[in-house]
């Protein structure tokens, strides 16, 4: 079978031959301590504002096919209610697939002492899987396997508990506890979607007057799949300049960089580079981040939060 990518690019397309395709799984991203609303619903309304974030991913640049991801959120306490809502879209390309989702984010918090909070969220959606098998340049047009494009939407449903105060946060969240599976229009090709865990936890250490250390980390498990974990460390200058690294197991090292623009807008940007023998076919990959915030000033919230 030829393809119009490289073949060395993704295991995707070798899987695209076969009767049961695992299509990609859950979106990755960088800077995930900044959309931690993309995989934890409760997180929805955790820094009393109005926040939206825009994200742009491009991954593994120079490679035909690679995966690029576009996320955007919107989320809010309901006036002075325990309750916030939340609205986020995804969408994720790789080669021949794209899925996109679309899900509401309810969140309930409650008041632990005079410090700490507890919150836990649902999302509730819709994920849609495209699979053109055109943009495959097949070798044998009469394979059954290449016959009809995969096209199909699928509900979602997540949960998440997020336990936080204003120097430390620790979260678990299951994005879909539902496990997909897309069918063609003959039911020849699958393209599942396992069940994701997520474990996050950071902690924001006021090193002087004006710098905080903040190091955070991420578990994924994915059935079937090694044990995914990030750890990074940040250090906030001033309350608008921040700097660190961050690693990515048998995966990547990071740079990432945001200047805090004003109280409302920061904007971020991360660079990986692969510590994989992928490293060789591209140079790097690149995520954008804008991140907008309207700040209750009654309640004293008069300047960000560091995570």
């Amino acid at each position: 079978m030829q393809l119009k990518y490289r073949p060395y690019l993704l295991i995707v397309f070798f899987l695209l031959s076969i009767n049961v395709l695992l299509a990609q799984q859950e979106p990755q991203f960088t800077q995930y301590m900044y959309n931690t609303v993309s995989f934890n619903p409760a997180y929805a309304g955790s820094n009393g504002t109005l926040n939206a974030n825009l994200l742009h991913r491009s991954q593994w640049v120079g490679l035909d096919g690679a995966p690029t991801t576009q996320f955007f959120s919107i989320n809010s306490p309901v006036g002075d209610s325990k309750v916030a809502l939340g609205l986020s879209f995804i969408n994720d390309e790789i080669g021949p697939s794209q899925d996109f989702y679309v899900s509401i984010d309810v969140s309930y918090s409650l008041p632990v002492n005079y410090d700490i909070r507890f919150a836990f969220g649902v999302k509730a959606g819709l994920q849609s899987l495209q699979v053109d098998y055109n943009k495959l340049d097949i070798y044998n047009p009469i394979d059954n396997n290449f016959n009809e494009n995969i096209s199909n939407q699928k509900p979602l449903i997540g949960l998440g508990s997020y336990l936080y105060s204003e120097k430390w946060y620790v979260g678990f969240s299951i994005p879909n506890v539902l496990k997909t599976e897309f069918y063609d229009a003959v039911a020849v090709s699958t393209a599942a979607k396992r069940q994701h865990l997520y474990l996050i936890a950071g902690y924001v250490f006021q090193l002087n007057e004006n710098l905080k250390f903040k190091p955070a980390t991420l578990v994924k498990i994915v059935s079937g799949a090694p044990i995914g974990f990030d750890v990074s460390a940040n250090f906030l200058f001033y309350e608008k300049f921040t700097l660190g690294a961050s690693y990515r197991l048998e995966s990547s090292v990071s740079a990432l960089a945001g200047f805090q623009v004003s109280n409302n807008l920061m904007i971020g940007y991360a660079y990986d580079f692969d510590t994989t023998d992928l490293a060789s076919y591209n140079s790097g990959s690149h995520e954008v981040f804008l991140k907008f915030e309207i700040f209750n000033k009654i309640k004293g919230k008069v300047s960000p939060r560091f995570f």
